[in-house]
């Protein structure tokens, strides 16, 4: 059965087990590039996508801080936690293809929000060959749910998603990947650096995605965009931003500092 957008994202967030998730994004992600779906229609995401049994969810006080030393066991922790951010990531994607079509979005929209999908499974894979290599496997390991417990607090409303979503969790990303690139180039995991080099990269391009989607709606709503993305992240997002913040990388993004530096703690 040929599927439109929004029902084939649903296909997506439906399916638990990782693997299957990831294979099944690639291929719609694929369709839709090659316009073998092309209608967007309509869907209704459940508030939670399907999850696998492992691993276990836990308050994120319970879970261990993650340390990188000479042996294999931080370096696990750091990329078993990364994995569950970018399989989370694949979910949040698809879930803001499928939940906002009543908000009669442009196809660049959906381009945007397919392409982040297609490559947060990919970084899932590069993660999950990593934890191969060493050993491992995504599941191993308890989780935190924080990723999802912002999705529900944003789900009525896409302004308040792309608020919290990219522009504070995945820019949180840009500030703490890089000196996680240094010290596993340090323990000498070059192999597990490259992966969380390509993850940067790409990360990058998901927060200016973000923004423009931000400032878009901001103009259609007749809003300020810096006043109503503090606002927003203000009511949505618990606790303050954390410094330091990855100037360069944010600039990169598009995110200026007026925007943040008023919200940062200290």
């Amino acid at each position: 059965m040929q599927f439109a957008l929004a029902g084939a994202a649903l296909a997506v967030l439906d399916v638990a087990e990782p693997e299957r998730k990831v294979r099944r994004s690639l291929a719609i992600a694929s369709d839709w590039r090659a316009l073998r779906i092309h209608e967007i229609g309509s869907a209704a995401p459940p508030d939670r996508p399907a999850r696998p049994d492992r691993p276990e969810l836990l308050p994120a006080t319970r879970v261990k801080k993650r340390r990188i030393g000479p042996g294999a066991t931080g370096r696990i922790a750091l990329l078993h936690a990364l994995a569950h951010i970018e399989l989370n990531a694949v979910d949040l994607a698809w879930d803001i293809v499928a939940r906002f079509t009543g908000e009669d979005l442009p196809r660049d929209f959906y381009d945007d929000w397919v392409q982040v999908a297609d490559e947060e499974a990919r970084h899932f894979e590069l993660l999950a060959d990593r934890l191969a290599a060493l050993g491992a496997a995504y599941g191993d390991l308890p989780a935190h749910d924080g990723l999802w417990e912002a999705a529900l607090e944003t789900k009525h409303d896409l302004l308040a998603r792309l608020a919290v979503v990219p522009l504070v969790l995945e820019a949180r990303g840009l500030d703490v990947t890089p000196a996680m690139i240094e010290k596993l180039q340090a323990v000498g995991d070059a192999d597990s650096a490259a992966a969380l080099q390509v993850i940067y990269d790409e990360e990058i391009g998901h927060v200016a995605i973000g923004r423009r989607w931000f400032q878009w709606l901001c103009e259609r709503r007749g809003l300020e965009p810096a006043p109503t993305w503090q606002a927003l992240v203000r009511k949505h997002f618990r606790g303050q931003l954390k410094r330091p913040f990855n100037e360069a990388g944010r600039q990169q993004a598009g995110l200026p500092q007026d925007w943040y530096v008023p919200l940062a703690d200290g």
